[in-house]
């Protein structure tokens, strides 16, 4: 056993934001990313999972769990269990009524959006995604297949502040030439959605922002996500896996979240949005 072990993560930290300091600094496999996802979005039971629990949880073989916990630096998974219940000694909660299939997507979603706050206890990267966002004009949104409505939603509004918001939610040949154009028109920052299925086409357009010069801040559902790899600042908000298509209230509240910080970073966000309002009022836009 090396000195993972011996780590301190303080007092004040989240079971969620406890895992993601263990898995900080090792390189891991597309597989055992896909178990620190899992082991993330079930930060409070995992202490408590057997290996092949959590391999049932995360869709993989029990064998990648144990090759997962050797990865972290442990003997084994036995190691690793017995150290998430020293870090984190706790009972475990007794089980809640049975929900229908219904249900459990929402009580998914509940979980996920408890998550997010838990993340947002630290402001400082939202806070920073918003300054890089608010200073790049113009600003160009990217957002592919089940990503698009994401990107769609944020550059509706921030068009409303923002003096210039250019939405890219079509791939295709021409998507590298806009970028081209907006980096010409001066900007310095992209914003991504990026939520599974992680379409090539994302990772290939993230890599291109980067080499024209793009600050990339990435919206994805796990900072174990593809996406990582080619975005400066990735900020995590899970999705729900509980019906036929995922659900993605968490990626969506983050958006408005990131909307608010970019807000506080423009003088004239409140005079803008008041001088919309005044129009909608004189155009009648509304129904009241």
């Amino acid at each position: 056993m090396n000195g993972t072990e011996s780590r301190d993560t303080g007092p004040a930290e989240s079971p969620a934001a406890r895992l993601q300091s263990l898995f900080e600094g090792h390189r891991l496999t597309p597989t055992q990313r896909r178990i620190a996802h899992s082991m993330v979005r079930r930060a409070a039971d995992v202490p408590f999972l057997s290996s092949v629990e959590l391999a049932e949880l995360a869709g993989v073989s029990q064998p990648s769990v144990t090759r997962f916990a050797v990865a972290l630096g442990f003997d084994g998974y036995p190691a690793l269990r017995r150290h998430l219940r020293e870090v984190a000694p706790a009972e475990q909660t007794a089980p809640a009524a049975p929900f229908n299939e219904y249900q459990q997507a929402v009580e998914s979603e509940i979980e996920n959006l408890r998550h997010l706050a838990e993340l947002l206890a630290d402001p400082r990267p939202v806070r920073r995604a918003g300054a890089l966002l608010a200073a790049s004009r113009p600003l160009p949104v990217l957002g592919l297949r089940a990503a698009a409505a994401q990107a769609y939603g944020f550059a509706y509004f921030a068009a409303k502040v923002h003096p210039d918001v250019r939405l890219l939610n079509e791939g295709g040949t021409m998507i590298h030439d806009r970028i081209d154009g907006a980096v010409r028109a001066g900007a310095s920052a992209l914003l991504c959605f990026a939520l599974p299925r992680h379409p090539r086409e994302v990772l290939d357009t993230l890599g291109y922002a980067k080499e024209a010069g793009l600050t990339v801040v990435t919206v994805a559902d796990s900072a174990f996500a593809p996406v990582a790899k080619v975005s400066d600042l990735l900020l995590p908000a899970a999705v729900g896996t509980g019906l036929a298509f995922d659900t993605a209230c968490a990626p969506m509240l983050l958006g408005r979240v990131l909307l608010e910080a970019m807000c506080d970073d423009l003088p004239d966000a409140q005079a803008r949005l008041e001088e919309f309002d005044a129009r909608a009022v004189a155009r009648g836009l509304f129904v009241e």
